[in-house]
């Protein structure tokens, strides 16, 4: 759960650079807040016979869902592009989303590759020792 909070604390930082770690962490808490969402409006409306608490439990768990995914744009674009850079790679290859499939395909092999072996332009490698430090400095500037 740290990791999930951590992005979200970091929501603006489109520099830098986030380890695997960080980035599926943050996928699988994002996911599963979404599927409990989900699930929560679908077995509702299973549960009421009286259709005007339903459509008012629909609504109320409908706008949750939105304003979750209105609320958690900014930082996943942020981790994905940090998680670009930590493999060396541009921000904007995450236009690449753009062609359906293959796009969200090449975007999923980029933020599985590990991270470029040193220093690169957006930062030093965050697997190395002591790099934390300097990351959560660049992070507050």
């Amino acid at each position: 759960m740290n990791w999930y909070l951590k992005v979200l604390k970091n929501y603006t930082n489109f520099t830098g650079r986030a380890r695997r770690k960080e980035y599926w962490m943050f996928l699988l808490f994002h996911y599963l807040i979404i599927i409990f969402l989900v699930m929560q409006l679908v077995f509702s409306s299973e549960n009421f016979s009286d259709s005007s608490e339903m459509n008012v439990l629909s609504i109320i768990l409908s706008t949750l869902l939105i304003l979750y995914f209105l609320g958690t744009i900014l930082p996943f674009l942020a981790v994905t592009a940090r998680r670009l850079h930590d493999t060396d790679k541009s921000a904007w290859w995450y236009l690449i989303c753009i062609i359906p499939y293959i796009g969200r395909f090449i975007i999923l092999i980029f933020t599985c590759m590990d991270s470029y072996g040193g220093t690169n332009k957006w930062g030093p490698n965050p697997k190395k020792e002591g790099s934390d430090v300097l990351i959560n400095q660049i992070g507050k500037e």
